[in-house]
């Protein structure tokens, strides 16, 4: 009875669809944030080593050198800064916890979907910049944040800061209208405390 059973289910499911992807024929429909590989943006990386440091498995190796930048024709002095040589990760000790991308203060490092860079010699797994600028570009634009969620921390300060900007911009401009209007019509000019008065003697004495 188990053979006639299990014979039943074969025949039962040969009409239906197949949901069984025929990879690499047909490319898998990947999340949205899938962790594939890390990029790199070389442009964006000024050699601070974070990512090197808070690396739990110690996989990324970075080497650069200082060079000296004139100083700037309308005036100032030379400034010295870092020059990226080496940008290395080995996927073979990666263990994919994003780390290195969260701690980044510039977006040098980002997630890509792709996951095709299996090798047949362990020691191919670590690439160079070259190999990780060239899987930046495939990194996805971010997703759009829940019309719903709270704004960020950082958004709601810097409005604060614009608002009190705004407020005493519109002060100052109320007080030049006012000290406008006065000049225009003849009186004298408002004092502030301490300051001598249009009869010669300071405000407030009485």
């Amino acid at each position: 009875m188990g053979l006639v059973k299990g014979l039943a289910t074969t025949f039962k499911t040969m009409t239906k669809h197949a949901h069984t992807v025929q990879y690499p024929d047909q490319p898998p429909e990947l999340p949205p944030r899938t962790r594939g590989v890390i990029a790199l943006l070389e442009e964006n990386c000024t050699v601070c080593m974070l990512c090197a440091r808070e690396c739990p498995d110690w996989c990324i190796y970075i080497d650069s050198h200082k060079e000296t930048a004139p100083a700037p024709p309308g005036g100032g002095r030379e400034r010295t800064r870092n020059v990226l040589d080496r940008f290395a990760i080995d996927f073979s000790l990666c263990m994919y916890c994003g780390i290195c991308i969260e701690v980044c203060p510039f977006d040098a490092l980002e997630w890509s979907p792709e996951f095709e860079y299996a090798e047949f010699d362990i020691k191919e797994l670590l690439h160079e910049k070259d190999r990780l600028r060239e899987w930046f570009w495939t990194v996805p634009a971010p997703v759009a944040l829940d019309p719903g969620a709270p704004d960020p921390k950082e958004m709601a300060q810097a409005q604060k800061v614009a608002d009190k900007r705004l407020t005493a911009q519109k002060a100052a401009e109320i007080v030049a209208l006012a000290d406008g209007g006065a000049a225009a019509s003849g009186q004298p000019e408002r004092s502030g405390p301490g300051r001598s008065g249009p009869a010669g003697g300071a405000e407030g004495d009485g």
